[in-house]
């Protein structure tokens, strides 16, 4: 077992101890994925059966390439046959087993967010409902926590709390659009991605011979990310592992940044009251980064309260200094980032791969962009319209999924008129309001009742058509692998021709784009020929494939481009130099985390995850002034600038704002930074000195603060207006109740309870609070 040599101790403890329930917690860059894949491989060579393996990984790309590495540890195919992959590709592929206890379809679509919120819409719609009063986006939002707490409809009606909150907020009907969209999935014969969990819970729940049967099979359960689990997740983890308990958790409590995803701390930090009895392991040798940039993460999220306590350390090289760089605007910030990466590329050769801009929100990528743009430095931005969001993909696909499950309504409605057949928007009202009528899906009007249907003869001669080409289709479906199939839909309908025809530089793309979806295809078809015992697979393996990706399976690692992506979107990730731009008080931390202790601690382990993403290097960004919401705001360095042990940091000689100064920019004057990047332009934070040279005047687009529009008093919340008791309406958190107010004019806060963001405290003269008589 030489293999267990390339451990080292706490690693191999972790490896080794296989029976009962065990927590691993891995610091960032400790080798959590070895520790996985390893422990895997030590299971199977002590004679456990890889189908008795259930591993839940946070991409498939992940488990993809654990298994690539477990079949090199252990030889042979057997890692084939461990059931490995996200919560939501396996718990579907559990659900295709048993949908028809749940009276669903086999072959039941998956819904992706752009399917979700096009349905939501049409509900919204046709209930008459105000679409800027019922966002699709808020709506969607409030159904899926409903889910993922596994709160039926009847249950939503059901809880005071909740109603109460949607009577708040004006939003009485949420309860009825949550009850036709579950309608209107299960007459589609589909899933959104929330169900895949809420419907094992249910199938868990209400057939005990299933849980019986996963309890038996899945004899070891091992999950990643555990950090990162919501109550869903976190219910069947504990059904399937309550037989033998043989449950292996990785995670690390400080790298939790998914709270307003549902995900929930307490599942980690409360694993030793769920199993008393459990093996905690601690994986504290950081692999990844300097000496430097491990031990500014650990003064960082030493200020957090709620944490499990460790010590990461490493033996690499102490490594740069962190740098801080202040620019005037976040324009300025966004030229000294790209200049420096253009300087540091040039003068060291390094690819343009080896940097990543990571920043709090996507807005403050365009400054980024544009400054990279200028200087010719290629980028790609993590988390932008994914190839599969784009629409001649998602028209293709739609006759996929169609093919597959016809009383697909969502696909139906996209690709009925299209391309162009002479079906148009009155004819497909008339068929919903058919459907509506007889309680049937759209599918079943146009196949078995186009003679009640109030259209001509030439329609019904088009629909009929159309209802002939989808059979046809479904009738090859299985005799046809993947690429074939494909191929033959994207000719037989018409669409390839439709945008051959289109000359234009965009048809072109659209046109290879769908190449390049029928290149992958093909591909999908050669390269899963292992996991289908050498036959060819079949189109709906791919549509199950492709419904399942996450964005991370989808980046493409060979491009040689500079990285920009939210830090959310970064965990995971690592690069050798790492700018974290925007480090400025109510950006980052964002200004809706300041008024509650356990949001102000999840945005201090963000921080903490954007810095463990450098290996070598990492410099921090911050502005003076920054547009937002189309006002220029004047900024003041983050406080987790602050929290970074001096010793590690290089920073402007003052962290203040100079704008809070009477005289100009104050007695510290600027430096600009040049593309150089030179360290002489930082000085370190204790070594501060105010030099003798004059300070600079202020350019003539900022202003004082108390000269800025937006905090004048004059927009102030007028006093004595605000009481406890008061409804109240915030421009941007929408009606809200006042709970308290506190404090003396003019500086009075007040705590306020938003339906749709929580309870927030707000300082009155700045708030604009707008009673509600």
């Amino acid at each position: 077992m030489d293999y267990l040599d390339q451990l080292n101790p706490a690693q191999r403890a972790a490896v080794e101890h296989t029976e009962g329930p065990c927590m691993v917690i891995a610091g960032a860059g400790s080798g959590k994925t070895r520790v996985l894949t390893y422990r895997i491989a030590h299971l199977i060579n002590k004679g456990v059966d890889p189908f008795n393996i259930l591993s839940l990984t946070f991409t498939n790309k992940a488990a993809r390439e654990m298994k690539e590495r477990i079949s090199k540890v252990i030889g042979g195919t057997e890692a084939r046959n461990i059931w490995m992959g996200t919560f939501h590709s396996i718990f579907a592929r559990i659900l295709r087993v048993e949908a028809e206890k749940l009276n669903y379809p086999s072959n039941f679509s998956i819904y992706d967010s752009a399917d979700s919120k096009s349905l939501l819409k049409s509900i919204v719609k046709e209930m008459a409902l105000d679409d800027k009063l019922y966002k699709v986006g808020f709506v969607q939002s409030r159904i899926s926590k409903a889910k993922n707490n596994l709160i039926s409809p009847k249950a939503y009606r059901e809880n005071a709390e909740i109603m109460g909150d949607d009577e708040m907020s004006g939003r009485t009907k949420i309860v009825e659009i949550y009850y036709e969209y579950n309608l209107r999935l299960f007459k589609s014969g589909a899933m959104d991605f929330d169900d895949l969990l809420y419907k094992t819970n249910v199938l868990l729940r209400d057939f005990p011979e299933v849980l019986h049967k996963y309890q038996h099979k899945f004899k070891y359960l091992l999950v990643d990310e555990y950090q990162d689990t919501n109550f869903s997740q976190y219910l069947i983890v504990k059904k399937l592992a309550a037989l033998n308990e043989n449950l292996c958790v990785v995670g690390d409590d400080a790298q939790s940044i998914y709270g307003f995803r549902g995900a929930n701390i307490q599942n980690i930090l409360n694993f030793k009251n769920d199993y008393p009895d459990y093996k905690l392991f601690k994986l504290e040798q950081n692999y990844r980064s300097t000496k430097t940039i491990v031990a500014a993460a650990n003064s960082v999220i030493g200020k957090n309260r709620d944490q499990i306590k460790k010590k990461v350390w490493t033996d690499n090289v102490d490594g740069d200094i962190i740098r801080v760089s202040r620019s005037l605007s976040d324009n300025e910030e966004g030229l000294f980032v790209a200049n420096d990466i253009f300087t540091d590329r040039n003068n060291n050769q390094l690819s343009n791969k080896s940097f990543a801009i990571l920043y709090r929100t996507n807005s403050q990528s365009r400054a980024m962009e544009e400054a990279l743009r200028k200087i010719n430095i290629p980028y790609r931005i993590y988390g932008g319209q994914s190839f599969y969001q784009r629409k001649e993909i998602k028209d293709l696909l739609a006759y996929y999924r169609l093919t597959a499950n016809p009383k697909d309504e969502e696909s139906l409605k996209r690709v009925i008129n299209y391309p162009a057949r002479g079906i148009g928007k009155t004819t497909l009202e008339k068929i919903t309001i058919a459907a509506a009528e007889n309680q049937s899906s759209l599918w079943e009007v146009i196949s078995y009742g186009l003679n009640t249907l109030q259209v001509n003869s030439g329609t019904k001669q088009k629909l009929a058509d159309f209802v002939t080409m989808i059979r046809s289709f479904g009738a090859q479906l299985q005799s046809l692998d993947a690429f074939s199939m494909a191929e033959h839909i994207a000719k037989s309908t018409g669409l390839l021709r439709e945008l051959y025809a289109d000359k234009t530089p965009e048809g072109l793309t659209r046109f290879e784009n769908i190449q390049e979806l029928l290149n992958g295809i093909k591909e999908f078809s050669e390269s899963n020929l292992p996991e289908f015992n050498g036959e060819k697979p079949h189109l709906t393996d791919f549509l199950v494939d492709v419904a399942l990706l996450t964005d991370a399976d989808q980046n493409d690692d060979d491009d040689d481009k500079v990285s920009l992506m939210t830090i959310h979107a970064s965990k995971g990730l690592e690069f050798p130099h790492v700018y974290i731009v925007g480090m400025e008080e109510n950006l980052f931390p964002s200004q809706l985390s300041l008024s509650d202790r356990s949001e102000l601690e999840e945005e201090r382990r963000l921080f903490y995850v954007a810095l463990t993403r450098a290996e070598k290097k990492t410099t921090l960004t911050y502005a003076l002034s920054r547009y937002r919401y189309g006002t220029l705001n004047h900024s003041e360095p983050s406080r987790f600038i602050e929290e970074i042990d001096p010793q590690f940091i290089e920073a402007p000689e003052k962290l203040e704002t100079p704008f809070e100064r009477d005289s100009g920019f104050g007695a510290t004057p600027w430096k600009g930074m040049g593309s150089s990047g030179d360290s002489r332009n930082f000085q370190r934070k204790e070594k501060y000195e105010r030099p003798a040279s004059p300070a600079p005047t202020v350019p003539p687009n900022l202003k004082r603060v108390s000269q800025v529009p937006n905090i004048s008093t004059a927009n102030a919340t007028a006093a004595g207006t605000i009481v406890a008791g008061s409804q109240v309406v915030h421009a941007k958190f929408g009606k809200g109740k006042v709970l308290n107010v506190e404090g003396e004019s003019p500086n009075e806060k007040a705590t306020v309870f938003f339906p749709s963001v929580g309870q927030k405290q707000l300082l009155l003269k700045f708030a604009k609070l707008t009673p509600v008589a």
